[in-house]
């Protein structure tokens, strides 16, 4: 199982995708394995993929999105290390919740980044101003900001495919001042002995010196340098999500805001309120980069709120009755 899981980690390299997919479809087909009594998985196929996914819905009782990735993991391991292309896997589904996401009003976010101080700050007006996910907004290269025309380019490696947002206009001050300390500290890096980046896909090996310019360097970077758990190599990463994540709940816990509160809520909240100040649906998807409008459609629901609708029941012309 060693060497077959060695071998799907190498593919999962060529792919160029994250160490978190990395780490995910690894635990999952390890799982899928060890769930079949440690066959091999060339001696399965689309039955036991069947049978493990039917398994998480019905003994873990996990949800569809869980069984999903699985599913997605497993189909990528069959692909592109066994060689067989599995289709029409028939298992049991979970029923996939369809629950409105929360969202913030424009008080609570104000009352949220208020509480938020120097990078956590930025990284927070970001999230809320231009709709990107966490991860996204932590693997920024300084290149990817314009502030000319206002847009941050975001990419995506798992697709290959990249997409454009918005710049708010609000953070562009501290925003450019929080790059000259970056800069800054990048010199000093490089002084040091260090100043390497991550460079993706093999840029690394094509253009030899990317990796010290600071135009690939991290918007957000670490504090300190860290060992890369690919290559060995030590440098300085990207700042950390979870610690954003503390940071953002406990500006909301402090403000006195009950709902739960993380990163994703700044996004949800983005779309919002997009929705209700008119802008076309399409628009927001785009920046969103959903590829099914079907997705970013949920957040119409929420915006109902404020679009101006009034009740039926505000309509009647009656009094309260007596004892009220």
């Amino acid at each position: 199982m060693s060497q077959f899981l060695d071998a799907l980690r190498d593919k999962i390299r060529v792919k160029h995708y994250s160490l978190k997919t990395e780490k995910t479809y690894l635990e999952w087909a390890e799982k899928y394995i060890r769930f079949h009594g440690i066959r091999h998985p060339e001696t399965m196929g689309r039955d036991e993929v069947a049978a493990y996914i039917t398994h998480l819905a019905v003994d873990k009782n996990y949800s569809g999105a869980t069984q999903d990735q699985a599913l997605h993991a497993l189909l990528f391991m069959y692909e592109h290390v066994v060689g067989k292309k599995l289709e029409h896997i028939d298992f049991l589904r979970s029923k996939k919740s369809k629950r409105i996401p929360d969202v913030l009003t424009q008080d609570e976010v104000k009352k949220i980044l208020g509480r938020l101080r120097g990078v956590y700050y930025i990284i927070g007006r970001l999230l809320y101003g231009s709709g990107m996910r966490l991860m996204e907004c932590m693997r920024l290269r300084v290149k990817d900001v314009n502030f000319e025309t206002q847009t941050v380019i975001i990419h995506d490696p798992k697709n290959n495919e990249d997409r454009v947002t918005v710049l708010p206009s609000s953070v562009i001050e501290p925003l450019r001042s929080h790059l000259k300390r970056v800069a800054i500290q990048h010199e000093e890096d490089l002084r040091l002995g260090f100043g390497s980046v991550e460079l993706p896909y093999a840029l690394a090996n094509k253009y030899k010196t990317a990796q010290f310019d600071l135009d690939w360097q991290y918007v957000f970077p670490a504090g300190d340098y860290s060992t890369d758990p690919r290559s060995g190599v030590v440098r300085r990463h990207h700042l950390y999500e979870t610690s954003v994540q503390k940071q953002i709940r406990r500006a909301a816990r402090e403000s006195g805001i009950t709902k739960p509160c993380g990163p994703h809520i700044l996004r949800h909240s983005f779309a919002t309120h997009l929705l209700q100040q008119g802008y076309d649906i399409r628009k927001v998807q785009e920046l969103l980069g959903h590829k099914d409008l079907k997705t970013t459609m949920i957040y119409t629901h929420v915006a109902i709120v404020g679009a101006g609708i009034k009740s039926p029941a505000d309509m009647l012309d009656i009094s309260d009755p007596v004892g009220l």
